[in-house]
């Protein structure tokens, strides 16, 4: 049967370029692409749909839509999804299209360093062996931009945890070097899958730009929040307060560790006080943990006065996590899950070093996150939710 059916795509995918002549190919490669992609989840589970086995590694679990642009237009793949412990991604998105993202990411990557149009041709031409004109190159940005903005005003749904985090860029304004702020929210659904929920480049003042952010996600459908982790970004929280207020806040307890350096008065101390830290944060439960606060303050008082007043005074916000499930509080204490994240950013933004204007950066990191994004939700889940 399987065969039969494989045989089935094949034929339809052959007679469509039959019917269709050189027109038809888009539709003919999402056939194969499609059939392909099964085919593999199949393997990766070690069972044919609604075959039982006890090989059998997980499930099917339907499929996600994904438009991915190629050199034969838009084509809209139907991407298999699995369930239970088994982490898959279909080969063929990522093997199959490499020259694309290729050439997206060369064209974003050249354009934030604000060269002229005939070198990005050059680039491209060495980089994937196309010969395109500059035209060429200003229209495919053009549907780059286009793109990207569709996936960054998408609609959003309920998710259970939020992280947010800021990052800063150097962008080029009226001659003069400015740090431009790049803010990313990361979401956690019902389901315990992650996905990049939104990201925006602006000058603007922080708390302004904070809101609008926030705005705006809850503007695409963001709803059912329940538990916010965030770092101490100026003007966040003010526009929490805003926008979700009375939802229970986590700060980051690894920068909240690095934050407490800067009131430590010698150098000889801050092993010894990151120690301590750490210790209230390994606690059992909250009580044991106000309590070892409580012990940690009251230790600096006299050595480190302000270290003291500051931890007191602090620490609390860095203590919110113990309301979670204990299953998940490894991995909300902090703002650690952005990290590939921000990696992955630096790795591409150092490249360029000095970007041109808020655009060219927005364009860029947008082009990561998605990519980022799709592997996600498409993979296994982040967090097991348990009644």
């Amino acid at each position: 049967m399987t065969h039969q059916n494989e045989n089935s795509q094949n034929n339809s995918a052959v007679q469509h370029i039959l019917d269709n002549g050189i027109e038809g190919l888009g539709e003919a490669l999402r056939l194969v692409i499609d059939q392909a992609m099964k085919i593999e989840r199949s393997q990766v589970l070690q069972a044919q749909p609604h075959e039982r086995t006890d090989q059998r590694r997980g499930y099917a679990n339907g499929f996600k839509g994904k438009t991915v642009s190629t050199r034969l237009g838009q084509i809209r793949f139907a991407v298999p999804q699995v369930r239970g412990e088994v982490d898959f991604y279909p080969s063929a998105l990522t093997k199959g299209l490499r020259s694309e993202r290729a050439l997206t990411l060369a064209i974003a990557e050249m354009y934030v360093q604000g060269v002229s149009t005939r070198k990005v041709t050059a680039v491209l031409e060495a980089l994937c062996g196309l010969d395109i004109s500059s035209t060429q190159v200003s229209r495919a940005t053009a549907e780059l931009d286009e793109e990207l903005a569709l996936w960054r005003l998408r609609p959003l749904g309920q998710f259970k945890y939020l992280i947010l985090d800021a990052r800063y860029e150097k962008v080029r304004l009226a001659g003069t070097v400015r740090s431009c702020a790049v803010l990313i929210a990361l979401g956690i659904d019902p389901e315990g899958k992650r996905s990049v929920l939104g990201v925006s480049a602006k000058l603007s003042e922080a708390e302004v730009h904070w809101r609008d952010f926030l705005a705006s996600l809850q503007e695409r459908g963001l709803h059912g929040v329940e538990f916010i982790v965030r770092d101490d970004h100026a003007g966040l929280h003010a526009a929490l307060a805003a926008r979700l207020p009375g939802v229970p806040c986590q700060r980051c307890q690894f920068h909240f560790q690095q934050n407490a350096m800067a009131h430590v008065p010698q150098i000889h101390l801050r092993e010894e006080v990151a120690r301590d830290i750490r210790s209230i944060f390994n606690a059992s439960d909250l009580a044991e943990a106000q309590r070892r606060l409580q012990i940690v303050a009251k230790k600096y008082q006299e050595s480190a006065p302000k270290l003291s007043q500051w931890i007191e005074a602090n620490a609390p916000e860095a203590l919110t996590v113990f309301s979670l499930p204990e299953a998940h509080r490894k991995k909300l204490r902090t703002t650690n899950s952005l990290e590939r994240l921000n990696k992955e950013i630096k790795r591409r933004t150092r490249v360029a070093t000095l970007f041109p204007n808020e655009k060219s950066l927005e364009r860029l990191v947008t082009a990561l996150l998605s990519e980022i994004s799709d592997e996600w939700e498409t993979g296994k889940i982040y967090l097991t939710m348990k009644n």
